[in-house]
C-alpha cells in the first residue's frame, strides 16, 4: 500500500470499519447515513436553516489577527454593531514588525485593544502568540464551531471545527446574521499503520496534499478523521497534520477525540471542554482518502504549491531533473519578470545544499516539533556559512516552556536563532533569503514570494516545505538537505506543561464585559471604506486584468508581505492589487472607475456612450465596473482583500471557469463582486481592454437567473457570450444588487 491512496466511490462505516457503498448491505440512504457522521453531528447544531440542502450556521467564537481585524470591525460597526454578540479574539502575530511603515502597525494594534474594550473583545498583544495557537489554547473545544478570518482556522483534532473565510463573514457573525453553505460532502480520511521514527506531521500532511489537491478531490468538502492509526500519535502530531488540511482546498476537518484529547484540556485548564466524539455506526461518507502511516517518508514540496511533493531520497537522488522540471513551471507562473533558478542549490558533489532553515508559526512552531529538532542537534553546530537556522514557538506559553524545559538553551547553543510568536515567515514578511537561493521550512505555504522577493522587482527566492526533523538533520549536516529518516537520535521523552500565567498577565479578555463609553483609537492609516453604490439594471465591465494562468492565487490578487502593514486603508492597499502580476491593472481599473465616476454625476462618457451604442445598452441605467478574467482564482489565503481591492478600484465582477475556493468566491459576494463563470469548454478568447455587456443583470440575479447571456465587445465586433451566476442565496442575491455587504445592512436587511 502507498502512503496515500484515493477511493472515489462511497462508503459506510460499519462496526468501527470502513465498507464500500455497494458491499454494505441493509445500509441507510446516503442523505440519512451522512447524518450520522461527526461533521454533521455538529454542523446541525449551528444550523439555522429549515432547508437541510441550505446551512445557515452560527458559530461559537471568532478569531483574527492584525491583518484583518480592523477592517472587519469598521465593515461591522459601519453596519450598526453596537458589542461583540460571541467571543472574539484579536491576536497580533502578522503586522508584529512596528518599524514597518512608520507607526501604522502598532497603530492597528491600539485600534484592536480600544475595539476590545469598547465591544467586548479579547486582545492578544503582538508576539503572545499565533492567532491559531491561541485558538487551540483558549477556545476550541469538543462540537464547537470556530470562524476565523484566515485561511488556516483548522482545529478539528480538537474536536472543533474551524472554517476560515473573508472578513465579511466574520462582520456577518457579529451582526448575528449566519455563514450560508451548500451542505456539503464528508470524505473520510481512515488512518492506519504507525509513524516512522524521524517523520514527523509535516511529510504526512505534505503527502496528504500532495494526492488530493491537483484532482479537488476534497475541494469544499468536510475531511473526517478516523482509523487505528490516529491513538498512537500525539496532540502535536494531530494538529500539524490538521493545520495543513487547508492546502487541500476543503471546507473543515474534524477528527475522533480520545483521551490525548481529554488530556490536553485538561492541561490547558479546560478539562470541561472534552467530550468522547466518534461517527455512528452506519455514517456514511461520499469518499475515502487511506493514509498508511507506516509507509511516510521524508518528504519536501518544491516552490511554487504545497501540494509538489517529492520525498527527499527521490529529490536526493536526481536533483537535476527534478529542479529543472520545476524551475520551467515556476518560471512560467513568474511571467517572465526574473528567472528561479534550483540548480544552482546542487553543489559540486551532487547535493543540494541550502542557505536558510525555518521552522515557524501554526504548523512548525509546536513544542513536539521544536523538541525534538533540538534532540537532533544536540552536540552539533549549524556552522558559519550561508545555512541559517531560525525557531519561532507558536505562542509564550510555548515559548515559556521551551525555556524551563532547557530546548531553547540547547537550540541556541547550535547556533540556532530563536524568535517570538510571530507568522511573518509564513507570509513573506520576515526572514527573507538571499536572490535565487533555496529555504526549507515547516511552515504552511511556499507560493511565489511568500518569503519576501519581488519578481517583479527582479529578485526571487524559493521556499520548499519540510518537516522540522528534516530540517534539524539538514541544520546538523551543513544545509546540506537531510532526510531525518537517515540519521541516528534519541528522541528525550519531554511533556508540554502549558502555563497560562503570561496569557493572565497579558491577554485583555473583555467578552461579555462592553464599554461603550470607549473611543476607538485610529491612526493616520486607518480609513474608512469608501462610498460603493447600488448595482444598476445593466452591468458593462471592462476587462483590466487577463490570467490565463492555470490557478491564480490570492497572493497574485493582493500580494502578502510589506503590503500588509497597508490593510488598514483601503485606498492605500488598492494600490497593490495584482501588481506582482499584472502591474497595469490598478492603472486600467482606476481609469474605468472614472468613467463610472462621470457617469453618476450625470454625464455619458464617450468610451461607455460608444460601447452602449454597439449593444444598444442604455448609459443611464447601466453600471460601468471593472472585471478580472482568471481561469480558477482564489487558491491560498482567506483574505478579503483579494476582493475588496477589486471593489475600491472600481470592479463589478469577475469571470472565470471556477473558483478555487468557497471563501475566495464568498468575498467577491460579500464586497459586490459578481462571481460569474464561463464554460470550460469554451475558451475564453477576450484580451485587456475588451467589454462585457450584461443587459437585466440586476432582475436575472434577484430572480435566480443563474445562465445569462451577454456581449463581449471587442474590436473585431460584438459577439455573444453565456455566463453563468450560480447558487446564490437569497442574503447574497440581496448584497450584490445592494453592491456589497456594508449597503446591505444600510438598506435594513439582514437584521
Amino acid at each position: 500500500m502507498s502512503m496515500t491512496e484515493l477511493h472515489k466511490n462511497g462508503v459506510y462505516l460499519v462496526n468501527g470499519k470502513p465498507v464500500p457503498a455497494a458491499e454494505a448491505k441493509g445500509a441507510a440512504a446516503p442523505d440519512e447515513a451522512r447524518e450520522r457522521t461527526m461533521a454533521y453531528q455538529i454542523l446541525r447544531k449551528h444550523d439555522k436553516s429549515a432547508d437541510p440542502r441550505k446551512l445557515r450556521v452560527k458559530f461559537d467564537a471568532l478569531v483574527s489577527h492584525d491583518i484583518t481585524y480592523v477592517g472587519i470591525i469598521q465593515t461591522a460597526r459601519a453596519s450598526g454593531m453596537t458589542k461583540f454578540p460571541i467571543p472574539y479574539a484579536l491576536t497580533n502575530c502578522h503586522n508584529s514588525l512596528c518599524a514597518v511603515g512608520g507607526t501604522i502597525n502598532e497603530d492597528d494594534h491600539a485600534f484592536g485593544l480600544s475595539a476590545a474594550k469598547k465591544y467586548g473583545g479579547i486582545f492578544v498583544p503582538a508576539n503572545q502568540a499565533v492567532i491559531h495557537q491561541y485558538a487551540r489554547e483558549a477556545l476550541c473545544g469538543c462540537g464547537k464551531m470556530i470562524l476565523g478570518s484566515d485561511s488556516h482556522t483548522r482545529y478539528g483534532c480538537y474536536g472543533a471545527m474551524g472554517v476560515g473565510e473573508g472578513g465579511g463573514e466574520l462582520a456577518k457573525q457579529l451582526l448575528e446574521n449566519t455563514y450560508d453553505v451548500d451542505a456539503p460532502e464528508v470524505v473520510l480520511v481512515w488512518v492506519e499503520g504507525t509513524v516512522p521514527h524521524g517523520v514527523g506531521p509535516h511529510d504526512v500532511a505534505i503527502a496528504l496534499v500532495s494526492a488530493t489537491f491537483q484532482s479537488g478531490f476534497v475541494k469544499n468538502k468536510i475531511m473526517e478523521f478516523a482509523g487505528p492509526g490516529i491513538e498512537a500519535l500525539s496532540m502535536d502530531f494531530r494538529i500539524g497534520v490538521d493545520v495543513m488540511t487547508t492546502e487541500t482546498s476543503c471546507l473543515s476537518s474534524i477528527w475522533i477525540t480520545d483521551d490525548k484529547v481529554a488530556a490536553y484540556y485538561k492541561n490547558v485548564g479546560r478539562p470541561e471542554a472534552y467530550a468522547k466524539m466518534t461517527p455512528a455506526d452506519g455514517a456514511y461518507y461520499d469518499s475515502m482518502v487511506s493514509v498508511n502511516l507506516s509507509e511516510m517518508e521524508s518528504m519536501i514540496a518544491l516552490p511554487f504549491h504545497p501540494s509538489k511533493a517529492y520525498t527527499i531520497h527521490e529529490l536526493q537522488k536526481d536533483p537535476g531533473r527534478i529542479f529543472t522540471e520545476i524551475e520551467a513551471e515556476c518560471n512560467k507562473e513568474l511571467g517572465g519578470h526574473v528567472a528561479l533558478d534550483l540548480r544552482r542549490s546542487i553543489n559540486d558533489k551532487g547535493q543540494v545544499a541550502v542557505e536558510q532553515g525555518v521552522i515557524v508559526g501554526c504548523s512548525g512552531g509546536m513544542y513536539e516539533n521544536i523538541s525534538e529538532a533540538a534532540d537532533i542537534l544536540a552536540g552539533k553546530s549549524v556552522g558559519d556559512g550561508y545555512f541559517s537556522l531560525s525557531v519561532y514557538p507558536s505562542s509564550t506559553p510555548v515559548g515559556l516552556a521551551m525555556t524551563k524545559d532547557g530546548i531553547s538553551a540547547a537550540l541556541m547553543e547550535t547556533g540556532t536563532l530563536i524568535k517570538p510568536a510571530f507568522c511573518g515567515p509564513c507570509f513573506g514578511a520576515g526572514d527573507t533569503p538571499a536572490h535565487n537561493t533555496l529555504s526549507i521550512r515547516h511552515a504552511t505555504r511556499n507560493f511565489a514570494n511568500r518569503e519576501g522577493s519581488k519578481p517583479s522587482g527582479g529578485q526571487i527566492a524559493a521556499v520548499a516545505l519540510m518537516d522540522a526533523r528534516s530540517i534539524a538533520a539538514t541544520a546538523a549536516n551543513g544545509g546540506i538537505l537531510t532526510a531525518a529518516t537517515d540519521i541516528d537520535y534519541t528522541v528525550t521523552p519531554r511533556e508540554y506543561k502549558y502555563d497560562p500565567a503570561i496569557y493572565e498577565k497579558r491577554v485583555y479578555n473583555g467578552f461579555g464585559r462592553p464599554d461603550p463609553s470607549v473611543e476607538l483609537r485610529f491612526g493616520p492609516n486607518i480609513a474608512d471604506w469608501p462610498k460603493m453604490y447600488r448595482m444598476d439594471d445593466d452591468l458593462l465591465v471592462r476587462l483590466c486584468a487577463v490570467i490565463r494562468d492555470e490557478v491564480t492565487t490570492t497572493d497574485e490578487l493582493i500580494p502578502s508581505g510589506e503590503t500588509s502593514s497597508y490593510r488598514s486603508n483601503p485606498i492605500a492597499l488598492s494600490e497593490f492589487t495584482l501588481s506582482r502580476r499584472v502591474p497595469e491593472y490598478v492603472g486600467r481599473s482606476k481609469a474605468v472607475r472614472e468613467l463610472e465616476a462621470a457617469r453618476r454625476n450625470g454625464g455619458a462618457p464617450a468610451d461607455v456612450a460608444e460601447v452602449l451604442k454597439k449593444v444598444g445598452g442604455d448609459v443611464k441605467k447601466t453600471t460601468v465596473g471593472s472585471c478580472v478574467f482568471a481561469k480558477k482564482p482564489g487558491d491560498g489565503s482567506a483574505r478579503e482583500q483579494a476582493a475588496s481591492c477589486q471593489k475600491v478600484l472600481g470592479g463589478w465582477a469577475n469571470i472565470c471557469f471556477e473558483y478555487a475556493t468557497k471563501r475566495y468566491r464568498s468575498n467577491c459576494l460579500n464586497w459586490g463582486i459578481v462571481p460569474f463563470t464561463i464554460d470550460k469548454s469554451e475558451p475564453f478568447a477576450y484580451t485587456d481592454g475588451d467589454w462585457v455587456y450584461v443587459p437585466g443583470i440586476r432582475q436575472a440575479i434577484l430572480n435566480g437567473v443563474e445562465t445569462i447571456p451577454g456581449k463581449a465587445v471587442t474590436k473585431d465586433g460584438v459577439k455573444d457570450i453565456t455566463l453563468y451566476c450560480k447558487g446564490l442565496s437569497p442574503d447574497e442575491k440581496l448584497i450584490l444588487t445592494e453592491g456589497c455587504l456594508m449597503n446591505y445592512y444600510a438598506a435594513g436587511y439582514g437584521k
